[in-house]
């Protein structure tokens, strides 16, 4: 008689997952995908009236969730943060931004700023989340929201691009470093989705069109097909996956 093998588990029940940036956008969907499948989640960002909007939005699905008025970019208040309560069996690293601009237009404030929210802000949340875990000696999954612009180049991208990069690297290093304990880490990897904040980049005239011919899809995602990747890489179906990258590229980086 044939055994079928146990299937995936995507369940997130009894787990806590964290998510910065959380007001909207991606993180706003990786928030709800987490919660419709079992997770508390804590959704972090700097503006409270937001905050408090995305949860009564979660709770109306009868998500249990916390808003926390959190600036990633502040290392003490991180550590402060992380040190409060259970540690985070999950940790959506999605606060970002980009500032495109050909380098030769750059300010040093736009290098700072996007390195200090996409690269620094990344290295104190997991740094603190990891901490915990490693201390309590509970597994757990670090999930950065990467970019396919971590993989390739792309015009006025210089600084973007660069951030993007380092995540991955990043990403891979501390993915050795913390595996034996059972912590995972991974990167996620969209190519332009429909959010707010990419709304007036895609009403630009000819942009949309740019992207299109771009990748093997030949459209621009949506948030619905962010989620499923990100309940793939905080539960036990991926538990074989660490130091990885999951494109969601729309086949951008195949050509």
């Amino acid at each position: 008689m044939i055994t079928l093998p146990k299937g995936p588990d995507f369940g997130l029940q009894g787990r806590r997952a964290l998510v910065t940036g959380g007001s909207g956008g991606i993180g706003l969907a990786a928030a709800a995908a987490l919660g419709r499948a079992g997770a508390h989640v804590t959704v972090a960002a700097r503006r409270s009236a937001e905050l408090e909007q995305v949860c009564a939005a979660l709770r109306a699905e009868n998500i249990a969730c916390a808003a926390q008025v959190l600036d990633v970019t502040d290392a003490a208040a991180v550590d402060r943060v992380m040190a409060q309560g259970e540690a985070y069996d999950i940790l959506v690293n999605n606060a970002g931004m980009n500032r495109p601009k050909p380098l030769v237009e750059l300010a040093d404030e736009d290098i700072d700023a996007v390195f200090d929210l996409n690269v620094k802000a990344t290295f104190y949340t997991s740094r603190a989340a990891a901490r915990r875990l490693l201390e309590e000696g509970r597994g757990g999954s670090i999930i950065n929201v990467s970019s396919q612009m971590g993989h390739v180049g792309s015009p006025r991208r210089t600084v973007y691009c660069a951030s993007k990069h380092a995540l991955e690297g990043m990403t891979r290093a501390l993915a050795w470093e913390v595996g034996a304990a059972g912590i995972r880490v991974n990167t996620l990897c969209p190519t332009f989705i429909e959010t707010p904040m990419t709304e007036p980049m895609l009403a630009q005239p000819g942009f949309r069109d740019w992207i299109c011919a771009r990748n093997a899809l030949g459209r621009v995602g949506r948030l619905d097909e962010v989620m499923g990747a990100i309940v793939f890489l905080a539960s036990d179906a991926s538990s074989l996956m660490t130091g990885s990258a999951l494109m969601l590229d729309a086949g951008w980086t195949a050509a």
